[in-house]
C-alpha cells in the first residue's frame, strides 16, 4: 500500500473546467439514482440550487434532453456539459461516456458527485465518516449489519447507497454521525476521489462480464474501494484477490490491512475462537507492548442464531463471515466491542435472503432469491446437510457458466428445478457434474405461473427433512421485474400448497 492519487488512468478527466457550483451537470439515466442526483442538484422546488444548472438524458418523457443517436448529437448535448454524472446502469462502453471522455468532460458516478457535496455534521468536526462495503455477495447484509452496530453504539446512521437509499441524499443530511455504505462495482468504476475511513471488499467471484468487460476490469473496480482509504482496508482471509487488492491500492498514510476469517485469527485480524467471535487488530492500541498476548470477544456464533435458515441448524458460515466484516469496520471507527455483540443480535436481514417462508410434510422451503450469481448460490447450498436440498435454479446467467458450482456443491443435492427462459447453462451444469440427481425443467411459456409449477415440482422431489431452496444463480429479469418479485412470487407458491394441506 502506497501513496495518494488523484485520477485514474483509462478514466478520463476527473476535475471540471469550471468550480462545481458554477458547472452544467448532465445527469445520464433516470432510474433512483439519476432522479435523486438531479433533486439534489436542483435543490427543493429549484431553489438553493448547487450547481448551475442540471439537464437530465435518458430514454424517458420526463428528461429534458432525448439520448442522441449520432456523432453530432451527442457533441450538442455534451457541449452543455461541464461534467456528467452517470447512473450505475449505463455501461462505461455507452458512446455518450465515451464522447463525454474524449471531449474533456469528466464522467463522475452518484459517489464521486455525493463525495464532493457532502456536507458538515451538526454537530462538528466535519462530513459524516463513509463506511464501505463491496464484494461480489453480502454486501447488504454486511452494510445492514453495520448499522446495525453503528446504532447499537449510539451513533446515528444510515445503510446507504447500493443497498436502496441513494447516497447523494445522506451525504447532505448534516444530522447522521457516520454512513454504512453499500457500493456496487458499477458505482466505483466512475468514483475518482473518494477517501473512506474503512473500506472491505468481501469477496470477488466472475459477475457482471458484460458491463466491466473482463474478470480483470471487474476486480480492478472493486478495489477502487481501498483508494486513499483512511484507517483500515478489509479483506476476506478467504479469498486472494481481495488482498491483493489491498496490496495494490494507494491509501493514507498509516491505514492498514486488515483480514478476516472464519478460522484463528492471526494479528491484525477478526475471526473465531470456537464459537467467539474475536477481534486481534482494533482490542489495542497499536504500540502496545502486550497487544499480541490477547484479543477482544466481540460475540458469539448464538448471537447470530437467529439468522440460520431453520430452527434447528447454526447460521451459515457465509453470515457469519459477513457479521466478521461488518465488526472490523465498525471496530476501525472505534466502536466498543459491546456495540458489536448487541448489534448483530439486533441485526434483521431483509426478505430473500435464507428466509424460510413455510413448510410441509416435513420439507422446509427458503427463499434466497438474492442469490443472483453462482458464488451466492454456492454459499448458500454450503449451508445445508449433503444430499438435503431441492435446488430451485435459473435466470439470465449474464454470460457466466455454472460448472465450478454444480461440481462443488452436487453433494448437497437431492434434485434440481430449473427456471428460467434459458435453462440450458443449468442444464449442461448438472449434466455434468450431478448426472445422478433428477432435474426438472419448468416450461418457460407461462410466466405467470412458472414459481407454482416450480414449487410443485420441488415438492414431489423433496423427502421429509429436505429443503427447497430458492438460490436461483441467476438474475431475475428474464421472467420476473426484480429479485424481490422472484422472491414473493416462490413464498406465495408455498403459502398456496401449505394453504392447501
Amino acid at each position: 500500500m502506497g501513496g495518494v492519487v488523484v485520477a485514474f488512468e483509462g478514466h478520463g478527466p476527473v476535475e471540471p473546467r469550471v468550480a462545481l457550483a458554477d458547472a452544467r451537470v448532465l445527469v445520464v439515466g433516470l432510474g433512483v439514482t439519476g432522479r435523486a442526483v438531479a433533486g439534489a442538484l436542483r435543490g427543493p422546488d429549484g431553489r438553493g440550487a448547487l450547481v448551475r444548472s442540471v439537464v437530465t438524458l435518458a430514454p424517458s418523457d420526463d428528461a429534458d434532453v432525448r439520448t442522441p443517436s449520432s456523432d453530432a448529437d451527442r457533441a450538442a448535448v455534451l457541449a452543455q456539459a461541464d461534467v456528467v454524472v452517470t447512473s450505475p446502469g449505463v455501461k462505461p462502453v455507452d458512446p455518450l461516456l465515451v464522447a463525454a471522455r474524449a471531449a474533456g468532460v469528466p464522467v463522475w458516478s452518484e459517489v464521486e458527485l455525493a463525495w464532493r457535496l457532502r456536507v458538515d455534521r451538526a454537530a462538528g468536526d466535519g462530513p459524516a465518516p463513509w463506511l464501505a462495503v463491496t464484494g461480489t455477495n453480502g454486501k447488504t447484509t454486511t452494510v445492514e449489519m453495520l448499522a446495525s452496530i453503528l446504532t447499537a453504539a449510539g451513533l446515528r446512521t444510515r445503510a446507504v447507497g447500493n443497498v436502496g437509499t441513494p447516497l447523494i441524499e445522506a451525504a447532505l443530511d448534516p444530522d447522521l454521525d457516520v454512513l454504512a455504505v453499500e457500493l456496487s462495482s458499477f458505482q466505483l468504476h466512475f468514483a475518482h476521489t473518494t477517501a473512506l475511513r474503512a473500506a472491505a471488499v468481501l469477496n470477488i467471484a466472475d459477475d457482471h462480464l458484460d458491463w466491466h468487460g473482463s474478470a480483470q476490469a471487474y476486480a480492478a473496480d472493486k478495489g477502487r474501494i481501498f483508494e486513499r482509504a483512511q484507517v483500515a482496508c478489509v479483506y476476506n482471509v478467504a479469498d486472494a484477490r481481495t488482498e491483493k487488492l489491498v496490496r495494490e491500492a494507494d491509501v493514507a498514510e498509516g491505514a492498514r490491512a486488515v483480514g478476516f476469517t472464519l478460522g484463528a485469527p492471526g494479528p491484525g485480524t477478526l475471526g473465531l475462537v470456537e464459537d467467539v467471535l474475536v477481534d486481534r487488530a482494533f482490542h489495542a492500541p497499536a504500540d502496545a507492548v502486550d497487544r499480541l498476548t490477547y484479543a477482544a470477544e466481540l460475540g458469539t456464533l448464538d448471537d447470530l442464531a437467529h439468522l440460520a435458515p431453520g430452527a434447528d441448524t447454526p447460521a451459515p458460515p457465509h453470515v457469519v463471515a459477513n457479521a466478521l466484516a461488518a465488526a472490523a469496520l465498525a471496530r476501525a471507527h472505534g466502536v466498543p466491542a459491546a456495540a458489536v455483540r448487541d448489534g448483530l443480535r439486533a441485526f434483521r436481514p431483509g426478505g430473500h435472503r435464507i428466509q424460510q417462508v413455510g413448510a410441509r410434510d416435513g420439507v422446509a422451503f427458503v427463499d434466497d432469491s438474492k442469490a443472483t450469481n453462482a458464488h451466492a448460490a454456492s454459499a448458500s447450498l454450503a449451508g445445508f446437510a449433503a444430499g438435503s436440498v431441492v435446488w430451485v435454479a435459473g435466470g439470465l446467467a449474464k454470460g457466466a457458466r455454472f460448472d465450478d458450482l454444480v461440481a462443488a456443491r452436487a453433494d448437497r443435492l437431492r434434485a434440481a428445478v430449473v427456471i428460467g427462459v434459458d435453462p440450458e447453462p443449468f442444464t449442461t451444469a448438472l449434466a455434468r457434474h450431478a448426472p445422478e440427481i433428477p432435474v426438472v425443467v419448468v416450461d418457460p411459456g407461462e410466466t405467470d405461473t412458472v414459481m407454482r409449477r416450480a414449487v410443485d415440482a420441488a415438492r414431489s422431489l423433496a423427502q421429509p427433512g429436505d429443503t427447497v431452496l430458492l438460490a436461483p444463480a441467476g438474475a431475475s429479469q428474464d421472467q420476473f421485474r426484480s429479485y424481490a418479485q422472484r422472491g414473493e412470487a416462490f413464498a406465495a407458491a408455498v403459502e398456496a400448497i401449505t394453504r392447501d394441506a
